[in-house]
């Protein structure tokens, strides 16, 4: 279970998700009951049956940040940057008056340190030095570049989502309208601290309308954050797992949250983690008693099988990337060998994978 081939599964390119269902509840929910081990298929607004009254609903507030910039480096040659650590960036600002965070830089040739980059929208950019695949840069313009940001950068979708940047007759929209649209769809509805560059995906299946079945019914819920970062696409690239060095992202926990969690748990109530972000905070933030602190910092919680769980007693979540640190989690949560046998029967019927797809509640 150590091998990184363990987590390894097929899934044809047609099942990876282009775009969320036009109404985000009606997307599909494979519902796996981890007493009985049994597996049944519903749509997400299920999840109103499935949950009992006192139920806690942990979800991630953060919100994504249009964080990919293009540009041209001084030669003329097409640069795209993409800030991968915005909370840094934004304590650089508070602490600087100057926004200089980690990045990821894509260019026929990576610019030399010293170098500066014309990001559009008087967007100027310094690379000031690179770590192996990550750049530090530094952007001008203090407070300012943060609106010139939002007006001018791209959503910074997951790699397998593609999107046509030229289309001919009868291939697609122009991608100025997939931008617009992915501004809407690549937000939880209840997203507010800024500063992810990935979203919390599998909030994007709840609506309001849902959110308020669940309240009348007495389904309590709690908000925390954590900043979802570059890490979260970062292949494991050893043999053994145990030896991949996860990425750390930034987290809030309040006080009137961290009361809120650990009264249920003494009321012996469910907490219900919404995506695996949510489940590595609660996890990090736990300690052996199972008591929650609150608190701000770096989550750099890596959960593989044989870790043991001390706050989440059910999760929602998405289908996951082959060999994918997300698939190792929610290996750990419920049982390998079971999860993979779901991610078979997920392809055989046709599920929709990733970020835009469906979801799993595993209990």
């Amino acid at each position: 279970m150590y091998n990184l081939s363990d987590y390894c599964y097929n899934l044809p390119d047609s099942l990876i998700a282009q775009a969320p269902c036009e109404h985000r509840s009606l997307s599909r929910l494979m519902y796996l009951d981890r007493k009985n081990h049994g597996i049944s298929h519903r749509r997400f607004f299920d999840i109103a049956d499935l949950l009992r009254p006192g139920d806690l609903l942990v979800v991630n507030d953060t919100r994504v940040v249009p964080a990919r910039l293009l540009g041209h480096k001084p030669t003329g040659g097409r640069v795209e940057v993409l800030i991968i650590d915005y909370a840094a960036g934004m304590k650089h600002l508070a602490e600087t008056g100057s926004f200089q965070c980690d990045c990821l830089i894509r260019a026929s040739r990576r610019p030399e340190p010293g170098t500066v980059l014309d990001l559009g929208q008087d967007i100027k950019a310094t690379v000031m030095e690179h770590r192996d695949r990550i750049s530090v840069v530094s952007f001008g313009g203090g407070h300012h570049f943060l609106s010139q940001l939002k007006k001018t950068g791209k959503m910074p979708l997951p790699p397998y989502i593609k999107r046509n940047q030229n289309p001919g007759p009868g291939e697609g929209i122009p991608a100025h309208m997939d931008e617009h649209r992915d501004r809407h769809d690549y937000q939880t509805v209840y997203a507010n601290a800024e500063g992810a560059v990935a979203a919390p995906t599998a909030g994007l299946h709840f609506t309001k309308e849902l959110l308020a079945t669940l309240s009348e019914k007495g389904v309590d819920v709690a908000r925390i954050t954590l900043h979802v970062g570059y890490g979260t696409f970062v292949p494991v690239r050893v043999k053994d797992i145990r030896d991949h060095q996860i990425h750390s992202e930034y987290f809030i926990i309040d006080d009137q949250t961290a009361e809120t969690i650990n009264r249920a748990r003494s009321d012996g109530r469910r907490v219900i983690a919404v995506g695996t972000t949510s489940v590595r905070t609660l996890e990090f933030c736990t300690n052996e008693r199972g008591r929650i602190s609150a608190g701000q910092g770096r989550c750099d919680l890596f959960i593989y099988p044989g870790y043991r769980f001390k706050c989440v007693d059910a999760m929602i979540t998405n289908f996951h990337l082959p060999e994918s640190t997300l698939l190792m989690l929610i290996s750990a949560f419920y049982d390998r060998e079971r999860i993979l046998d779901a991610y078979k029967v997920a392809v055989a019927e046709k599920y929709r994978f990733f970020s835009y797809g469906d979801a799993m509640f595993i209990e």
